[in-house]
Order: structure tokens, then C-alpha cells, then sequence
């Protein structure tokens, strides 16, 4: 099964279609991989530094607040009582790892699979050149304008395009990412996929090995 995507200039308009090279862009493993390496990647995210204070934490309490009879009130042995506003906190969290660990050969599949299904769904582009001479956001803008609508998108550039990079960034709806950072989140968390023809040349020497 031969898989193509579109080829279009700067300005929108299609200039031909490339075959898809099928030792990236081709999979037939199995979809459950995709929510472990999702569930890995958000995982690996979280900072877990969430932390609260015991009992044995909290300043204070070195004495007894009131004397145990007579008073009427409840007895109480110290301040830092989880019961008390103010006092330590029981089975409150701690700081923590939350990351989790996959073998390489299940997130190099499941980063093939999110290509494919991202392939197979039409929704690879792959720009001629972006030839802006300086950054702009306007250009970049207009580009994606003239594909009929600014959806969810993901730039996936060449090493060292910091050019490119600087265009795309500002609009809130494009995540731009160089082809060593990509990741199976971004390729599915996007509507549309938008290659340069140096970076899905790169794409391939990277991820057919």
C-alpha cells in the first residue's frame, strides 16, 4: 500500500505529490500502543512536586493547648493535629516520579502508526520551501490561510530553520517542533501534519533506521 501527500508552494497552491516512504510512514501495529506511549509521554511531564506537611512537619505544637480536665472543651494534645485548621495533613502528597518507562522498539511503532494513521487520513502536507528571508508571522499566517483554514496544525521543520520557527510560534493554534522532537502526542494532538521537503527527507533518515 502505497501512501502520497500533497506537494504546495508558499502560496497554497499544489505543485505535484510524493510517495511516502513506507518504513516511516507505514505500520501495522496495534492502536493500544498509542495509549501507552501517550500515557507515557504525559506522564514523564508532570513535575511532581505537588508536597503538603504531617503533623511532624508543622510549626508549633511543642506544648499541650489546654490542660486535659476541667475545661469543657474536647481534649487535645497539640496544635499540629490533622484535625485542627492549620495542622498536617494525612496521606497528603509528596513529591514523587511520575515517569514511566517503555522499551525504545514500542515508541519507534507507535511513532510510525500515529505517521500512518496522520497518512492515511490525507492529512500530510508538505511545503516546497518556505523561502522567508526573515521571520514573520504575517507570511505565515497567509500560508496557512491559503490551505483554506487556520486548523490545529503541527510545523515539522529541519535542523537549525529558526526562521520558520519564529513565524509559525506566535499563532496559537500551530506548534512547531524540529524532527528530533517528534513525538507521537504532537503527531496525534494535531489536525493537520505540514512537512518542508528537507524535513520529511530528514524525517526518514532519522526514523528508518
Amino acid at each position: 500500500m502505497v501512501l502520497r501527500a500533497d506537494v504546495v508552494n508558499i502560496d497554497g497552491d499544489k505543485i505535484s505529490t510524493i510517495d511516502l516512504n513506507k518504513k516511516v510512514f507505514y505500520s501495522k501495529g496495534d492502536v493500544n500502543i498509542l495509549h501507552r506511549v501517550i500515557r507515557t509521554y504525559l506522564a514523564d511531564r508532570r513535575l511532581g512536586t505537588a508536597s503538603t506537611k504531617t503533623r511532624s512537619e508543622v510549626r508549633g505544637g511543642g506544648r499541650k493547648p489546654w490542660r486535659q480536665k476541667g475545661t469543657g472543651r474536647a481534649r487535645a494534645g497539640s496544635i499540629r493535629s490533622p484535625i485542627w485548621r492549620g495542622g498536617g495533613v494525612v496521606f497528603g502528597p509528596k513529591p514523587r516520579d511520575y515517569s514511566l518507562r517503555l522499551p525504545k522498539k514500542v515508541k519507534y511503532e507507535a511513532r510510525k502508526l500515529a505517521l500512518y494513521i496522520k497518512a492515511k487520513e490525507n492529512k500530510i502536507l508538505i511545503v516546497d520551501e518556505f523561502n522567508f528571508k526573515k521571520s514573520s508571522t504575517k507570511k505565515a499566517f497567509n500560508f496557512l490561510k491559503s490551505l483554506g483554514d487556520i486548523k490545529k496544525t503541527l510545523v515539522i521543520i529541519e535542523k537549525d530553520n529558526d526562521i520558520v520557527e519564529k513565524s509559525f510560534r506566535n499563532i496559537p493554534t500551530v506548534n512547531v517542533v524540529g524532527v528530533d522532537r517528534l513525538s507521537v502526542y504532537n503527531i496525534l494532538n494535531a489536525e493537520r501534519l505540514i512537512f518542508t521537503k528537507k524535513s520529511i527527507k530528514e524525517t526518514v533518515e532519522v526514523y528508518s533506521r
